[in-house]
């Protein structure tokens, strides 16, 4: 009769081998940066990755208000939407449970999607109209599969990597200066700043390289995490 040894802390199961999920989440959220600038600046005051932005943007242009677009904005929620629900149905589908297999997948179905997105700024007419609906649409698809992906693994205090507007919420209301405990106070402050780090990159090269380069980056750090993310939180 055998008896099965203990693991030991240096053994570590498949799950355990490659970047933290925390790790990993905050250096999606400073993607997210990279994807807002490329969008609000290069294709017309539209979010592809922030939704409550693209929301009230969309009201905006419903009102008539001057350079909003209905078409980009409902475009934008569409392909989020439907890529969300493809998110859902990737993490219903019957498997053994891995975060690590689950997060790999569409991470990497994101790298591939932001890749052509990048193919397209770099090769098709900028400004013209194919151009900016297809950009639009590419990205937001890979937004919306991201978040249903990040919503699933339920990292505490990074349910989402596109939105900081809980973040701070939860930064402030359980601050010491609340009488809060000031539980994860570095990890919404990490994300927060990765969200500006990424908007303030992407907005300089947008405004002096074009919207090749941080989507080319945005696609290449997806790819990375892909491969490198674990299922550890």
């Amino acid at each position: 009769m055998t008896t099965e040894q203990p693991r030991s802390a240096t053994d570590k199961g498949p799950e355990d081998r490659g970047l933290r999920l925390v790790v990993v989440l905050l250096a999606l959220t400073g993607v997210s940066g990279l994807i807002d600038a490329v969008s609000y600046l290069g294709l017309g005051r539209v979010f592809t990755a922030n939704m409550t932005g693209n929301v009230v943007i969309l009201g905006f242009a419903a009102a008539g208000a001057p350079g909003f677009s209905v078409h980009h904005s409902a475009t934008s929620l569409a392909c989020f939407l439907l890529g969300a629900v493809s998110g859902g149905r990737v993490a219903r589908r019957p498997g053994d449970g891995s975060r690590r297999a689950f997060a790999r997948w569409t991470l990497g179905v994101e790298a591939v999607l932001l890749g052509a997105a990048s193919a397209v700024a770099f090769t098709a007419p900028e400004g013209a109209t194919a151009t900016t609906y297809a950009l639009i649409a590419t990205t937001a698809f890979a937004m919306g599969l991201r978040n249903a992906t990040v919503r699933e693994l339920n990292v505490p205090a990074l349910t989402t990597t596109t939105v900081v507007t809980m973040t701070l919420t939860g930064l402030a209301a359980e601050s010491h200066v609340a009488g809060g405990s000031g539980a994860r106070t570095r990890r919404r402050t990490a994300a927060v700043s990765a969200l500006f780090a990424g908007a303030v990159l992407g907005a300089w090269l947008v405004l002096h390289h074009g919207m090749g380069i941080p989507l080319l980056l945005a696609s290449l750090a997806s790819a990375v995490l892909a491969v490198t993310a674990s299922g550890r939180d």
